[in-house]
């Protein structure tokens, strides 16, 4: 069955691509969000009239390196289109780790005893947003290295050897002669 259609491999890297990406960003995005929930409420007893205090807590108020591991998969997500071969293979494992901390947290806050009234789908959010980031990370890290890379028009292009210009004051009336002096490192202004 050799005969297959030659253009049916890239099509399938870019869609395990798109599928790793959109995972990683899922996740990561559940998780950041997920953190800024409220996880506890604290009541503190005041003397009477008065009523109890309530101090509402995020996830990101109990485990401050939540939400900012959870950036950082987003952020990594971004550079998994950015990158080829090796390096999207490494960024791939790194974003697998960070999915896998992110989860513990999630974890964490599922089995943690905090004070108060406590919420536990918020945690449960944080645990399955870092599961979908580590997903995407784990197949970035087994398969990255043969999906399409960015086009060659994000490179940058590299001009040929010109003559350099001869210096001097600029002397004619159009706007572009100025800044093609500034450029050029001349002040257009010196006559």
């Amino acid at each position: 069955m050799s005969g297959g259609d030659p253009g049916a491999r890239p099509a399938a890297g870019r869609r395990e691509l798109t599928y790793a990406v959109l995972l990683g960003l899922a996740g990561a995005g559940l998780a950041v969000w997920a953190a800024t929930r409220t996880w506890a409420v604290d009541l503190a007893s005041r003397p009477a009239p008065l009523p109890p205090v309530r101090e509402a807590r995020s996830g990101a108020d109990l485990l401050p390196w939540l939400p900012a591991l959870a950036l950082v998969a987003l952020a990594g997500c971004g550079a998994v289109l950015a990158t080829r071969g090796r390096v999207r293979r490494l960024l791939g494992g790194l974003l697998a780790g960070l999915g896998a901390a992110v989860a513990a947290g999630g974890g964490y806050g599922l089995g943690a005893g905090f004070v108060g009234e406590v919420d536990r789908r918020w945690p449960a959010l944080c645990l399955v947003g870092g599961m979908l980031a580590l997903a995407g990370g784990l197949l970035t890290a087994a398969r990255g290295a043969r999906w399409p890379a960015m086009g060659a028009r994000y490179e940058r292009r590299t001009r040929p050897a010109e003559p350099a210009p001869v210096a001097g004051p600029v002397t004619g009336a159009r706007t572009t002669d100025a800044w093609d002096a500034l450029d050029r490192g001349e002040d257009p202004t010196d006559d």
